[in-house]
């Protein structure tokens, strides 16, 4: 009787510590970031205001997002303890101690740096690639090795510091080519597509942008630590989700929920078997299934090998599927959507 009186009393102060309203506050601020991004994101396709303010409201979709849903965590539930931006306060510009590193520390960067010299060179490439796609009309030219050199000098003088590091990534780099174009919605059998006219290429919209992004380190600590973890994580939400317009692997999944009469004219599916576009949706769901297992791993340095997956996956792409599909269908499925634009 003894021991069952004190295993209670130990379950007593776990009850009385337990908090639901965190947890539920927590997602309905990180859904409702989710939905006012979204909604205002999507709102040149709505009859309401002119078309230069609905333009103007999807263009600061994220930040009006972010803003409303922090100002509600802050004011109408600042009852509820959440965790906010943590901010670490230390000397900016300090060099990072190198002298201080023993030889086999300095072997083991090696080889962890030439790993992610692979991360960066594949994101970048592949960044620049989406930017520089032929449906967004682009007249100047691209330039992948000179955007590379400037990344890897820029980065070398932010490793020096011990600060974060900067390269073209998915999905604001093409969210910001999109944002400097002009778009048009056409019809086809039906469906409604958004065609870019033009974009306005101009090299005024990035520097003012970084400029208001080194204007920001004067908000740390405050007001940014106002911000709490669950906007932070509805806006990254809300890039991921924002990202699926014009996915082909997501275009597809939705093919198994979607009526036959239904389906878009796209190039792929007026080429391919039905059957051989799941298949191939397949093997590519397996090989992200493997990169978010690695991804979400809770070994750290598992990560820092995440490059050299990617590049074993290469053999399955250019071994594998050829044994398995007819190369004119894996063609026309890895073929940009250029038929109706």
């Amino acid at each position: 009787n003894s021991s069952l009186a004190d295993n209670s009393s130990d379950v007593v102060p776990v009850i009385d510590n337990c908090q639901p309203e965190r947890p539920l506050l927590h997602m309905i601020l990180l859904l409702g970031t989710l939905w006012v991004g979204i909604t205002l994101y999507n709102c040149t396709k709505s009859p309401y205001l002119t078309e230069g303010k609905r333009e103007l409201l999807a263009d600061y979709a994220l930040p009006i997002a972010v803003v409303f849903n922090g100002f509600m965590a802050a004011v109408a539930f600042r009852a509820v303890s959440l965790e906010r931006f943590q901010v670490r306060e230390r000397a900016m510009f300090q060099m990072v101690p190198l002298s201080s590193l023993h030889s086999t520390a300095i072997v083991v960067a090696l080889g962890l740096g030439f790993c992610l010299s692979l991360l960066f060179f594949m994101d970048q490439n592949i960044s620049a690639a989406i930017v520089n796609n032929p449906a967004h009309k682009l007249k100047k030219g691209s330039a992948y090795h000179l955007d590379l050199l400037v990344v890897a000098a820029i980065n070398t003088v932010l490793s020096l510091f011990g600060l974060p590091w900067v390269h073209g990534a998915l999905p604001h780099s093409p969210l910001h080519v999109r944002a400097l174009a002009d778009v048009e919605v056409r019809v086809d059998q039906g469906h409604i597509y958004p065609i870019i006219v033009r974009v306005r290429e101009t090299r005024i919209a990035a520097i003012f942008s970084h400029i208001l992004i080194g204007l920001s380190l004067l908000l740390l600590p405050s007001p940014l630590n106002y911000i709490p973890q669950a906007v932070l994580n509805g806006l990254f939400l809300f890039m991921a989700v924002s990202s699926l317009t014009g996915n082909q692997l997501f275009e597809r999944l939705m093919l198994l929920v979607t009526e036959q009469s239904a389906y878009p004219p796209n190039h792929y599916i007026r080429r391919v078997p039905l059957g051989k576009i799941h298949l191939w949706s397949l093997c590519q769901v397996l090989q992200l299934g493997l990169l978010c297992g690695l991804g979400f791993a809770p070994l750290v340095y598992l990560e820092m090998v995440f490059p050299l997956v990617i590049l074993s996956l290469m053999p399955i792409r250019h071994i594998l599927m050829p044994r398995l599909l007819d190369p004119k269908y894996i063609e026309a499925l890895d073929a940009a959507h250029a038929d109706f634009q």
